[in-house]
């Protein structure tokens, strides 16, 4: 026996309707300020960090870390906020978006080194930078910034470095 036609278009309808996406977290805000750490040919630890508005920091072990998978903690929102204006006073938004192997601004290049991908929205700007340290000619303050996000987060914790 077969249905009815308009109760199929009904379930038809409500099966193409949108949807909130299940991994949707009203309680976890998006992150503002994210570092992820990749491999490289030794144990250089490899994770993933974010730092939300309200100070959520959510850390992400992967490899050669004392906390492998997901731990989160708090820290004040002045603190992120203080964090934000050093990166944009460092020149953050300046910088170019890679540093990688065959990039204008890598300059010279050695193989086998850990790339540091970070993201940071703050004043209506958005701004993401692959940095492989590999390249000699990245910007030191980059480095440096990329350390303070590091701090900042905690993440030694965790890494045990």
């Amino acid at each position: 026996m077969s249905a009815p036609a308009p109760l199929l278009v009904i379930v038809a309808l409500a099966a193409c309707a949108p949807r909130q996406p299940a991994t949707a977290d009203v309680a976890s805000p998006a992150p503002v300020i994210t570092l992820e750490r990749t491999p490289c040919f030794g144990t250089c630890p490899v994770y993933a960090v974010s730092i939300s508005m309200s100070g959520r920091v959510r850390f992400e072990g992967r490899n050669h870390v004392t906390k492998q998978g997901v731990a989160t903690a708090e820290i004040p929102p002045a603190r992120v906020d203080s964090l934000l204006h050093e990166l944009e006073a460092g020149g953050y938004f300046d910088f170019a978006d890679a540093y990688v192997m065959d990039a204008p601004a890598c300059g010279l290049y050695a193989t086998d080194s850990p790339t540091v991908i970070t993201s940071v929205t703050a004043g209506g700007r958005s701004k993401m930078i692959r940095h492989d340290y590999g390249c000699f000619a990245a910007p030191a303050e980059l480095a440096r910034l990329e350390r303070r996000i590091d701090e900042v987060a905690g993440t030694a914790r965790w890494t045990g470095r």
